[in-house]
Parts: C-alpha cells; sequence; structure tokens
C-alpha cells in the first residue's frame, strides 16, 4: 500500500495515476476536506476536472499509514515539519517515507529529508528519499508521459520506491545524490521566477535562455559547495525540471515571476492566488545559504531583492547585465581527467 499526504495539485495527482494503474493506494486529506473528495469525487480547489478514481481510498485518519510500505509527502516545504510531527507516531519504521516537496526551511535553509530526518528519528535515518523531476500536475495527471528521479543515500530504498513507482506514463530514474536532487528541486523554483520575470518584461526568447543558462551555473555551484555532484544539475531533477518550470503556462512560479515583471506586487499575486509559490520562500532561504557557504549567486541576489526590498524587476535585469565582464565558467571548478600521451 502507498499512501499520499497532501491534498494539493502534486499530492493529489500522484495519487490518481497510482490509483489509475491498480496500486493499492490511499490519500491522507483533512476531515472536511476529505469528506468533500469522498462525495465529489474531484479536487474542486487544486485539480478540477480530474476525477478520483473509485479504487482511491481517501481517509483522514493518520492510523491508515500503518499498513502502507511507502509514505509520500506531497505538503509545502514550509509545513513539511508539523506534518511529520503530526505522521510520526504512526509511521512504522519498516516504512520508507519519500519526499516530493521541492523548497528548502525558510529559517533553517534545511531540506526536505533533513526536516524529516530530524522528526522522525534514528528509526527512519536510511529509509528516507526525494522525488523530483520534470513532472507538472496537470499533465501528468492528463496521461502525458514524463521522467522523474528518486534520491535516496541507500539506493536499495531508492531501488524499491522505482519499482513501486513503475507506472505506463512514469518513467522512475534512481540517484544516489540526494543533496543534489533536493537542491535541483528547489533552487530552480527561483530560476523560474525570474525567467517569469524575463516573460513580463517581454525581453524575447535570446535573454530567457540566457537567463536559464546562467540561472543553472549559480544554483550548480551553491549545491556543490553544500556537497552535491554536479552532474545532478545537468540531469531530469536540474535542467530537466529546470526548462518545464522556466517554459511552462502550468508553472506557479513562472506564472509569479511574470506578474512581478507586469508591475504587480507579490502581496497583490499572492492574494489572487490563494497560495504561496515554493519559489518564494526558497529564495530567502537560498539568499542566506550563498551567504553562509560564500558562493555568488547574484539572480538570487536580485530577485531577493525584488520579492522583498521593493526592487524594481527592470533595475534588478539591468543590474544583471552591467555585472563585472567574467569568464562564462568562472567559479565552477572542472576536474577534467586527461589521458596519458
Amino acid at each position: 500500500m502507498i499512501a499520499v499526504v497532501g491534498t494539493g495539485a502534486w499530492g493529489t495527482t500522484l495519487a490518481v495515476v497510482l490509483a489509475r494503474s491498480g496500486i493499492p493506494s490511499l490519500l491522507l486529506a483533512r476531515a472536511a476536506e476529505a469528506a468533500e473528495l469522498r462525495a465529489t469525487h474531484e479536487n474542486r480547489r487544486f485539480l478540477p476536472g480530474v476525477r478520483l478514481p473509485d479504487n482511491l481510498t481517501v481517509v483522514d485518519s493518520a492510523a491508515a499509514l500503518a499498513d502502507c510500505g511507502i509514505v509520500l509527502l506531497v505538503v509545502p516545504a514550509q509545513r513539511m515539519r508539523e506534518n511529520v510531527a503530526a505522521l510520526r507516531p504512526h509511521l512504522p519504521a519498516a516504512t520508507i517515507v519519500v519526499s516530493a516537496a521541492k523548497g528548502l526551511e525558510v529559517g533553517t535553509g534545511k531540506r526536505m529529508s533533513q526536516v524529516i530526518r530530524e522528526e522522525l528519528g534514528p528509526a527512519h535515518q536510511s529509509r528516507i528519499a526525494a522525488l523530483s523531476g520534470p513532472n507538472l500536475a496537470l499533465e501528468v495527471a492528463a496521461g502525458l508521459p514524463t521522467a522523474t528521479v528518486v534520491a535516496a543515500a541507500d539506493e536499495r530504498v531508492a531501488t524499491v520506491v522505482q519499482g513501486e513507482l513503475r507506472l505506463p506514463r512514469l518513467r522512475v530514474y534512481t540517484n544516489a545524490d540526494l543533496v543534489g536532487v533536493e537542491l535541483c528541486g528547489a533552487l530552480k523554483n527561483i530560476i523560474a521566477l525570474g525567467a517569469g520575470v524575463c516573460d513580463g518584461l517581454d525581453f524575447g526568447d535570446n535573454a530567457k535562455a540566457a537567463f536559464l543558462t546562467r540561472g543553472l551555473a549559480e544554483i550548480t555551484r551553491l549545491g556543490v559547495a553544500m556537497g552535491a555532484n554536479p552532474l545532478t544539475f545537468a540531469g531530469l531533477a536540474g535542467v530537466g525540471d529546470l526548462v518545464a518550470t522556466c517554459a511552462s503556462k502550468l508553472s506557479r512560479n513562472r506564472h509569479v515571476g511574470e506578474q512581478l515583471g507586469r508591475g504587480q506586487s507579490l502581496a497583490q499575486i499572492q492574494e489572487r492566488l490563494g497560495h504561496i509559490a515554493e519559489g518564494v520562500p526558497t529564495t530567502a532561504a537560498a539568499w542566506r545559504l550563498a551567504r553562509q557557504y560564500d558562493v555568488e549567486m547574484p539572480i538570487t541576489e536580485k530577485m531577493y531583492a525584488v520579492l522583498f526590498a521593493g526592487a524594481s524587476p527592470r533595475e534588478a535585469v539591468s543590474e544583471l547585465m552591467m555585472r563585472d565582464p567574467k569568464g562564462e565558467l568562472a567559479g565552477i571548478k572542472l576536474n577534467l581527467a586527461r589521458g596519458e600521451e
């Protein structure tokens, strides 16, 4: 049995595609929300128009998790800690816990697997994984094909999750770089905000392509400083998710950036959305991490200034363009092995 905790668009989508494939699965929701989902067979707020399969069990008690071999945590990053603390009494030590949230905890800068580990304690140390990739919920729910990555410090755990999530339209790869996969999923949202700003300012495709490329360079620098494998940033969780999030009209982070570029304030955008895009708090967390690890992250610096210091998006872009000239690979350490001549 696989459980999904979190009834946002991505959590509901994962529960739906698992059930469609005949995998015994349940979706954990709050009592009032669970009653509505059971009555309407639809998540009208986050996934309208997608019917919940009849074989998907919607529950409102965490006690149901006792029979689940895998639990997917698909809750907002800033609420991960409180959710895990509430679930802890109901999770057997053998349960594999998978974070599908893409963010960093603002107060600590910690990745979701670190938050989960702290809250669950030693019994679950080796059974924590992360799921990340170019997985726009509405496309996956519509049955369109995609691929994703599951990462865990113990590769055997990642392999178990890979096997259980083997679906006709969702190809799952494994990666031993838990740090890198989680940082890719979180940090690309900052770049997606900036890509949206480019769209809002009508800067064109050349500017957006350059922005994505330089954004990838700076999130890779921070990732390497924090112990990630740089190659992970060239994979599905890195480039793959970056392209999807920065290009798609379905991306909330790109949409927020676009509205900023068109002159809307962050408060106005968030009021209209009814929720916060993960890239906003992640920008604050990454801004602090860049200082902690002494990593140059100019795009993150400017996005922080736009989001939290009232800077003009247009002026922020101009300042990025007028930075001191550098080599393209400045700040990136390369180990290129040379064969004997």
